[in-house]
């Protein structure tokens, strides 16, 4: 009996999700799909699914900033293929997914057959990449940040508290929405301030928004 692949898709708007399911049961053949439309819901998800086969990854989704929510599960989870899926089609962009690890990139304008091609590639231990990106993005500068790579080390729950309080929410509404102690909390923001080498909130808030797309862009119209 042939075993179905297990796909997760992260994306926060529901018609993209069904865009992106359709392309998969295109691709593949016996599939199991599990939609998720936030970092948190991910991380559940792949914590329930630890045999899953690959991640379709949209770059803005609530609880991570850019690339964050791929940074983090590249350094969480080595062994899991992520692919980013993005409104974005800057080569800088695309240069940086590739970078910090993404096994291939799906602008959202690709169309479904191309989508599907894409899944497929990366199902088979390739990186993929739209014909006309691959021969450009050599020229592009690589860019690795120090930062990025702390970010890589901390645990689910660091992650999820750092991006509560990139929305800035206080410690008693974290503790209230993970359901811990308000100590509990602190001692996750003391570890998590040491491992990205931040003193602060504000340090911390302003380093996430390094990852960011949106600047990356603006980084790349002013250069």
């Amino acid at each position: 009996m042939l075993m179905s692949q297990q796909i997760i898709i992260a994306d926060d708007h529901p018609l993209f999700r069904a865009a992106l399911k359709q392309a998969v049961t295109q691709a593949v053949r016996f599939v199991d799909v599990v939609e998720v439309e936030s970092i948190a819901t991910l991380q559940d998800a792949v914590v329930a699914n630890p045999d899953a086969d690959l991640v379709l990854l949209d770059l803005n989704m609530p609880g991570a900033h850019g690339f964050s929510g791929l940074v983090f599960m590249r350094g969480q989870y080595p062994g899991l293929p992520v692919v980013i899926v993005s409104g974005s089609e800057e080569l800088q962009v695309i240069r940086r997914a590739i970078d910090y690890g993404a096994s291939g990139f799906i602008p959202k304008s690709a169309p479904l057959d191309e989508i599907s091609e894409a899944i497929q590639a990366v199902l088979n231990g390739e990186v993929w990449l739209p014909a006309d990106v691959a021969a450009k993005i050599d020229s592009v500068k690589a860019e690795h940040s120090d930062f990025s790579e702390r970010l890589a080390t901390l645990t689910p729950q660091q992650f999820r508290v750092l991006g509560m309080l990139t929305e800035g929410m206080l410690n008693k509404q974290i503790a209230y929405d993970l359901d811990v102690s308000e100590a509990t909390v602190k001692a996750h923001i003391t570890a998590l301030f040491r491992k990205l080498g931040v003193r602060n909130r504000t340090q911390a808030v302003i380093a996430v928004q390094q990852m960011e797309v949106e600047q990356q862009q603006q980084a790349a119209h002013s250069g």
